[in-house]
């Protein structure tokens, strides 16, 4: 991987799991299982504490996900890597289905009212219950644009860097 590349965050590794140095992960991917088809894996523990990791192996045990990590082979020397984000290469995922995105995608795009007045720039997204929504942050306010396409996002062009969304710059 070149440093030029963009990493996703796909999980975190939150915990042990027996003697031999298997650790507990929280997946972000769907199906879950499917974060050990994303490989190499960049492990941060912080900023600046990242190591590469390839060859992870791992399965669904009960309502959890475990894993194996290449070189640990105890307890102690697993704990070193608890609380790491797991992140892969943005080119790793697969494209998204038609009118699917993956929210690293859209982060960063230039977010436009039906009237073109811009409002700022997607800053994350978060789910809830019903929707995603997005934040979106510029001119010194924030706003929550729900992600409800057709509804309250009427296009996003990638390429053009630009969401353009039915909101009042107000709200």
């Amino acid at each position: 991987m070149t440093g030029s590349e963009r990493r996703v965050p796909v999980g975190r590794i939150v915990g042990l799991s027996g003697v031999n140095g298997a650790v507990k992960l929280e997946s972000w991917t769907e199906p879950r299982t499917r974060i050990f088809d994303y490989q190499p894996w960049l492990l941060v523990k912080a900023p600046g504490q990242a190591s590469e990791m390839v060859g992870v192996i791992g399965r669904e045990q009960g309502k959890g996900m475990i894993a194996t990590l290449p070189g640990v082979e105890d307890r102690e020397t697993a704990r070193d890597w608890v609380g790491c984000e797991i992140l892969v290469a943005r080119e790793a995922l697969p494209d998204p289905e038609p009118d699917q995105y993956y929210w690293c995608d859209l982060e960063g795009l230039e977010v436009y009212t039906g009237q073109d007045v811009l409002l700022g720039r997607v800053h994350h997204l978060f789910a809830t219950g019903a929707n995603d929504v997005v934040v979106v942050r510029g001119g010194g306010r924030e706003h929550l644009v729900p992600f409800v396409p057709g509804d309250y996002v009427t296009r996003v062009d990638l390429d053009a860097g630009r969401m353009d969304v039915d909101w009042d710059p107000e709200f």
